[in-house]
């Protein structure tokens, strides 16, 4: 069987499924470093992804993951770090959050130690606990899905699913982030009203502090913007002073794959074939990776 994708989604569901005794390759464009997952922020949380009560389920079956994956950061990438949400209510939320362990109100929100994973880490144990389990990555370009030459094909694309299904309703959501020396922050934030293209967070990771952060809605440039590089750092700095004339090592942006909810179905192909598609994460991949790649495998070979 061939999954197409490399990103975080894709890595995921080939690691389910080669460990599940399943001869997978990984066919992708370009390598998970480059893909929209490599500069992501890294904080587990549900994020622009519906429906909730679904994304609820696969977001507490990744938790139990990353959880686990946590007593080895330096292999997995992950940790569990303290952080608060602020502007955030528990009655904000679906019941997925009354099992989320530590959850609980503070002050200005809500307070937790949630897995941060540091993606360029995390996308490298993947591919090399893939080869484990026997399975292989080409880099590959697919133009058509039918035309795939596999008995099942999972489609975790994200957001070239939009001219390769094609699905238009898989639409960029722009972020924008801003990598600074850390000054010695060790727990994350954010601040996000969700009806501004601008939020407000930072997510401390081994390689630096990243601070963001911005939803542009179907803007598709990948060129960091100085005016919203300054103004990601000025609100940052309103929270945390001294990340005023913190060093800037880098910029980011990555496009996520939003879509009015996660597509994860099964599609048989007109000649006897499966197609599975699991894409349209929005800015929750990584924390329903685990959740819908078992949801995806299952599609792919459902039990008898």
């Amino acid at each position: 069987m061939i999954v197409v994708g490399s990103g975080v989604a894709g890595l995921t569901t080939a690691v389910v499924l080669a460990e599940s005794g399943r001869r997978v390759r990984v066919w992708a464009r370009e390598p998970a470093e480059r893909t929209t997952s490599a500069v992501a922020g890294g904080l587990w949380w549900p994020y622009r992804i519906e429906p909730e009560p679904l994304v609820g389920a696969w977001a507490l079956a990744s938790l139990a993951v990353y959880e686990e994956m946590a007593g080895r950061p330096d292999e997995t990438g992950v940790r569990l770090v303290d952080g608060v949400h602020r502007g955030t209510r528990l009655d904000e939320l679906g019941a997925w959050a009354g099992r989320v362990p530590g959850l609980r109100a503070v002050a200005d929100g809500l307070a937790a130690r949630l897995p941060v994973i540091d993606m360029p880490v995390h996308l490298g144990w993947l591919r090399e606990r893939l080869a484990k389990a026997g399975g292989a990555i080409e880099a590959r370009e697919v133009t058509d899905l039918a035309a795939v030459p596999a008995p099942v094909v999972v489609n975790c694309t994200g957001l070239g699913a939009r001219s390769l299904v094609p699905d238009p309703a898989v639409r960029p959501v722009r972020g924008q982030l801003v990598v600074v020396e850390n000054p010695g922050v060790t727990t994350w934030f954010t601040s996000v009203d969700h009806s501004s293209a601008a939020s407000t967070y930072f997510i401390p990771q081994p390689g630096g502090l990243l601070l963001g952060g911005t939803a542009e809605e179907d803007d598709w440039s990948l060129e960091p913007d100085p005016a919203t590089a300054a103004a990601i750092m000025a609100r940052c700095a309103a929270v945390r002073p001294e990340l005023a004339q913190a060093r800037v090592l880098d910029h980011r942006v990555g496009l996520r794959p939003a879509r009015q909810a996660v597509r994860l179905e099964r599609q048989p192909l007109p000649d006897g074939r499966t197609l599975v598609h699991n894409y349209g994460h929005g800015g929750a991949g990584i924390t329903v990776a685990w959740g819908c790649a078992r949801e995806a495998a299952g599609l792919a070979f459902p039990a008898a």
